[in-house]
Order: structure tokens, then sequence, then C-alpha cells
């Protein structure tokens, strides 16, 4: 055992049921702390990241509440990105002068290696995965974590200063880097619309925290922005370091466009083709712009075009994002689970020249579905709608002025693909991108994408 924390008393605020929350508790485990683990959640809502855990028995558990007494006694508390600032328990510790952090501040604190830091309102596992993979093909050991799903504390140890490692990060995650003034060494930002606004309250709270992914580089510090979306363009002047671009519509003075059915990248001195478009086995104008910055992201570390080429034919995607399921009677089915917002929902939209039922709807995060509306009247045949913002998403259906598509709803996930099944002709996909959050019907996107499939996969052969 490490005893780099004995006897210090860590209450874990929020364990949470994806890495993160685990990967703090097993870490400060190991170094001889006595840790807390608090969270709204049961038992047996938690029992997939209680299980992990079990190696360490002394881990004290409050589960289904939190209480004064954990945080009042504690000599530091790790914040689950999930709990936002207002939360009163992290306002306690902050009134009472108790240290706070985060598991991707100490990953940003303890990492020997310089971090690839990538996010986006969409597009940022995408990206985050074929980064990886692109590194992967070059080094034999490439660590991809963060908000991707998997925690790299504890490999830190085992880290040496060339081992690339690229961390998905969230706006939760980026809000709090402020706390160690932190940036990555490599900044991708895929996009930014609105997203998450019940938990930053304002849009210009949500933009604010996702700019400090290069808010603390230095001027040794690289940051790759998307030159076709116009927010983002305006970030150039808040980089300290070099900005590199990529974009679908126009050239680049430094980094990577589109010439001629090939991905170009352009640096100071040099041009070169690096990778048919068409080898990019992904549906979307979207996943072509993701691919753009995950190229970019390897031409600046030096991969040569051959492999980058090899990499990008390979690559699948991303489960439950716009994910090939089956084609059932004639009918595609693609599963965007992970999509939790209106913006997603039109991208996937877009993805496809063919007839299209969607089903959409879950729990609300704050955010209109009036655009979003607007392409639907234009894209589907049908639209499927579940969860509690069912009504909102048909209202504003409605209120286009255009005819609406045929609006059914569903009681369940099963429900929802039998319509859909049902409403779908030969040629047509009928693609789950909810726009919404999953709580309420399902335990996350993961859930809702694992029932989608099952569902599909329950229906007739193909």
């Amino acid at each position: 055992m490490n005893p780099e924390f004995l006897s210090q008393r860590i209450t874990l605020l929020g364990l949470g049921i994806f890495s993160g929350g685990a990967g703090a508790a097993r870490f400060f485990a190991m170094r001889g702390a006595e840790v807390t683990v608090t969270d709204r959640k049961t038992a047996g809502e938690l029992q997939s990241s209680i299980d992990t855990l079990s190696a360490w028995p002394a881990i004290r558990y409050v589960l289904g509440t939190h209480r004064d007494e954990d945080i009042t006694t504690a000599d530091l508390v790790v914040v689950s990105p999930a709990i936002p600032d207002r939360n009163p328990f992290v306002q306690l510790a902050q009134q009472l002068g108790i240290p706070l952090t985060t598991e991707i501040n100490l990953v940003f604190e303890r990492c020997p290696a310089p971090i690839i830091g990538i996010t986006g309102s969409n597009g940022k596992t995408t990206t985050t995965s074929l980064t990886g993979a692109l590194l992967e093909a070059q080094d034999a050991r490439v660590l991809v974590g963060g908000n991707i799903g998997r925690s790299i504390l504890n490999d830190l140890d085992e880290t040496v200063p060339d081992t690339p490692v690229v961390l998905e990060l969230s706006s939760f995650q980026l809000h709090r880097l402020s706390w160690t003034a932190s940036s990555p060494h490599i900044a991708v930002i895929t996009n930014i619309t609105p997203n998450h606004l019940d938990w930053h309250e304002t849009y210009a709270a949500y933009v604010h925290a996702k700019q400090h992914i290069v808010r603390y580089q230095n001027q040794d510090d690289l940051a790759i922005l998307n030159a076709d979306d116009e927010a983002i363009r305006s970030w150039g002047p808040l980089c300290p370091g070099r900005v590199f671009w990529f974009s679908i519509d126009r050239p680049v003075e430094i980094g990577c466009f589109l010439r001629d059915g090939h991905i170009i990248y352009r640096d100071e001195t040099n041009e070169q083709r690096v990778c048919p478009v068409e080898m990019l086995r992904l549906p979307g104008r979207h996943n072509l712009s993701n691919a753009l910055a995950a190229v970019t992201v390897a031409c600046v570390c030096g991969l040569p075009a051959a492999l980058i080429q090899q990499v990008v034919a390979d690559f699948r995607g991303v489960a439950h994002r716009l994910e090939w399921v089956a084609k059932k009677g004639g009918v595609g089915y693609y599963n965007d689970s992970a999509c939790t917002t209106p913006t997603s929902t039109i991208i996937a939209l877009q993805a496809f020249d063919r007839a299209l039922v969607l089903i959409a709807g879950g729990s609300d995060k704050g955010t209109p579905f009036d655009e979003m509306a607007a392409e639907i009247v234009q894209h589907t045949r049908a639209v499927v709608l579940i969860g509690d913002t069912a009504e909102a998403i048909e209202h504003a259906i409605r209120q286009q002025p255009v005819s609406p598509p045929v609006i059914v709803h569903a009681v369940s996930m099963e429900d929802a693909v039998a319509r859909s099944a049902e409403l779908a002709r030969s040629g047509d996909v009928v693609v789950l991108s909810p726009a919404c959050a999953s709580f309420g019907m399902f335990t996350n996107f993961e859930d809702r994408g694992r029932q989608f499939k099952a569902a599909v996969e329950g229906l007739h052969p193909v």
C-alpha cells in the first residue's frame, strides 16, 4: 500500500455508475485513506460501481442520502461531475474551507505525460475514440479516458512522459479545471451549441466552462479548432499557444481541410494529401468533421499518411453514436442513444438521404425543441415520442408552418421500436436519437441504447 494519504479522511460526493467515482475511491483507498462514498442513489442503483470496489472493504458507503457530517469531518472532498456548484454540500465544504477536487483534476495534477483534451457539444466521443485509435497504431501504449467512460487515474503510476494520453472532457469537468488552472497540452474543440443548461444555468456559463480547455494553456501548447463553427472561430484570440484549424467548407492556413475528395494537412512549410474522404465509413457531415479533427491531431503528432489511412478505413465508430444495429424488413436501424440535445438530433437527421422514422424524447434538460422540430418536418416520415418531453416535442412539431409527419407516443422502448417498424417502409431508416437525457425510463444512455438494440433484434427476421 502507498501511504501517501494514510489516515486522511476522503469523502467522495457522488459515486455514479461510470468509472470516475470508482476510480477516485480506488485511488485513495490504495493510498491508505479513510474513504467515505456518499450518493443519493441506492446501493441497488450503484451496484455496478460498488462491485468494482469489492477489494477495498474498508470503504464506507452512505447511500440514498447525503449528510453534513460526511462533509464537515473530511480532509478532502472529491466532487462528482454531475453535482453542480450550487449543491448545498459543495457549498458547505467551501464555507468551511475544506479542499475540493475532482477525479479529472487529480489526473491533470498527476499525469507525467502531455494530455490531449477533446471537448465539444457534439462529436467529442467519436473524435476521442478515433484519435486514440490513430495514436495507438503508432504507440504500443495509449491511455484514453475521461468523460468517455474510463478513468485513467489508477494507470498513471505506469505512465511515462512519452505515453499518449487522450481525454474526452465534458463541460462539467472543464468547469472545475479552473480550480487548478489546468488545460491540456493539445486542446481540440469540435463545436459549441447550447447544452446542459440545467447544470450551468446559462449558455454563457456553459461556454465559459468549455473555454477552460484553452484558457490555461501556455505558448508551447496547441489548440485545434473547428473553422466551420462560427462561435468557435472567435476562440482563436483566447488561445495562448499555436492554433490549428479543421474545416469541411474552406481551406485553412494551418490544419486540415478538404480538396478534391481528400483530407489535406497544411502546416507552416508543407502541404500533403493525407487520406481520401471515401475511406471514412461513418455516415454524415458531422462524422467527417470529427474525422478532420482527429486527423489534425495525428498529423500534428507526426503520424504518416499511410498509417492514418489504414486507421480511418478500419474505424467503425462508437457504440450509441449513430451506431448501425441491423436491417430488418428492408429498414435500417441506427442507435444514437448518446444524443441528448436537440442539436445532436438535427445532426442525425441530416446524416441520411433517405426517409426516416425518428424515436425521440426523454428527460428534460431545459433546451428548446423549435429548431429540431423544423428539421423533423423536413426529414422524417414519422416520429415516435417517449418520456417526459414527448408532449413538448409534439407541440414544437405542430407549430411548424408545414404539415407534420405522423406522430405517435410509446410507453417503452420495445413499444417505440415496434411502432417504428410499423411506420417505416422498405428503404427507410429508423433512428433512435432522443435529444433528451435518459433519466426516468432508463438507467443511462447506454441502458437506453441497449434496450433499443434488444428491441430491434426482437423484430421479425431480415
